[in-house]
């Protein structure tokens, strides 16, 4: 009754340059995710109200590619902001949406032991104490979305999550530096809008 979610949201996506004209000049659509390990299960993937993170992925993702395919035009990093309804939305800030992942969980088990198959596990990467490959997770969700098709149910437009990820920000803290709200748009009528985010005029307050 209460999974959908009534507000727009300000969110966005880091991407490469090239990406970020296709989309805003060109008009064409972001690209769903489609990895084992993605942590939100497959779609379209943006940061929720920090432009900040995403400025930083896109740096990062940039760097990397540009490491890893010398011999190829360099990439360079960009944002996308977008306009988004979540719609009806897997939304596992609730509390009630443990409940929802458990009974995905014990679905993809059963099936998993029946055909004497080992079950996926999140890990992390070397120079990172984060699990930041979650192929357990994504399982889940992709599994929670073929039950629902399976049996007629409504499916999810979107998939919304907090992360702590990161270091502490400061000496025993509980809090870490890069904890996130990240959202997986599934539904691809959600997105109501993209924007090249603009940069503040420090003549003014921020609003």
């Amino acid at each position: 009754m209460y999974s959908n979610l009534p507000n727009l949201t300000l969110a966005f996506h880091g991407c490469d340059e090239i990406t970020f004209k296709k989309v805003l000049y060109h008009h064409e659509q972001l690209l769903p995710s489609n990895n084992s390990y993605d942590w939100l299960g497959n779609g379209i993937y943006f940061w929720e109200n920090s432009l900040a993170r995403a400025e930083e992925w896109a740096v990062s993702y940039c760097k990397r590619y540009n490491r890893e395919h010398p011999n190829e035009e360099s990439k360079r990093p960009a944002v996308i902001g977008a306009v988004i309804s979540l719609g009806h939305c897997l939304d596992l800030t609730d509390y009630g949406s443990s409940q929802i992942l458990k009974t995905g969980y014990d679905i993809l088990s059963f099936e998993l032991s029946v055909l004497e198959k080992d079950m996926p596990i999140n890990r992390d990467v070397r120079g990172s104490n984060d699990l930041l490959l979650r192929e357990l997770d994504c399982a889940v969700i992709e599994r929670l979305h073929q039950y629902n098709k399976e049996n007629s149910k409504r499916s999810y437009d979107s998939v919304r999550g907090i992360f702590i990820e990161g270091k502490p920000v400061y000496d025993k803290s509980g809090i870490m530096e890069k904890t996130h709200v990240q959202i997986c748009i599934r539904n691809p009528n959600c997105i109501k809008g993209y924007f090249k985010p603009l940069i503040p005029d420090e003549g003014w307050e921020r609003v």
